[in-house]
């Protein structure tokens, strides 16, 4: 069940199965929703808990300053958790990255799948992606700034659509769509984190990225393992972007043993 109007900023969430709390933190152009393969299996040893970003999913968007972090912390909070397993995709991983280092003692463990890199010096392939989705908004093409970030992050630049299954671009469609049409807002409303260093993440921690991922990904998700202290770095030869989208399987695989730690 989603429940929305008794969390702070009305974070819709999902809580499913019962044990220790894993929180799960979803990409930028996805929604809870695309953690759907893995959450059966979790379920069964773990209290799982799924939320929408601000402006993602079904949270609204923001109405005035706030931070990612701070809003994980109140809807921990308002759920009792106090410490949690913490896994995060893409922007979700940067968010549970900055989580971790803000609020130490809340985080029993960290999985970081895929995440960004602050100040990153991108290639021309994301600079060209960056330029094609901003035209596209501009010029008020919703459908066509979708299409931009279905072949970015799911296909990805090392295969073709023949390879990803039909499925996969439908159910991303309707997240993509909500995730673009807010962008803006929740770009001027948040506040951002205070950062820090990674190598002051002292809780056991993996990395896992895709090797059909963007080679900046790649690259990004190697930085993060040498910089956290004895964090373990788990490529998937199978997934792009979206890990648990593409490769589910070999993602519970790493992250059930992981989790148990």
């Amino acid at each position: 069940m989603i429940f929305q109007s008794d969390v702070p900023a009305d974070l819709a969430h999902t809580v499913t199965g019962d044990g220790p709390p894993v929180v799960l933190v979803h990409a930028g152009v996805t929604d809870h929703r695309m953690w759907d393969p893995v959450v059966p299996a979790l379920a069964e040893r773990y209290t799982v808990v799924r939320y929408d970003l601000r402006g993602f999913g079904a949270s609204a968007p923001p109405a005035g300053p706030f931070t990612e972090t701070g809003d994980l912390l109140r809807l921990l909070d308002r759920l009792g958790h106090r410490e949690v397993r913490l896994v995060g995709a893409s922007w979700g991983a940067r968010v549970a990255a900055d989580f971790t280092l803000a609020h130490p003692d809340r985080v029993h463990s960290l999985v970081l799948l895929a995440p960004p890199w602050r100040g990153y010096d991108w290639s021309t392939a994301m600079v060209d992606y960056d330029e094609a989705e901003t035209a596209a908004l501009a010029a008020d093409d919703l459908e066509t700034a979708v299409d931009i970030n279905l072949d970015m992050w799911l296909r990805g630049p090392a295969r073709s659509w023949n390879d990803v299954p039909a499925t996969l671009a439908d159910q991303l469609r309707e997240p993509m769509r909500t995730a673009l049409t807010n962008q803006n807002v929740v770009g001027e409303h948040s506040q951002g984190a205070p950062g820090g260093d990674l190598r002051a993440i002292a809780v056991p921690t993996l990395v896992g990225v895709g090797l059909l991922d963007v080679p900046d990904f790649q690259d990004i998700a190697r930085r993060y393992a040498a910089e956290i202290p004895g964090a373990n770095l788990t490529e998937f030869p199978t997934a792009a972007h979206l890990i648990a989208l593409d490769s589910p399987a070999e993602l519970l695989t790493v992250l059930l043993p992981f989790l148990t730690l």
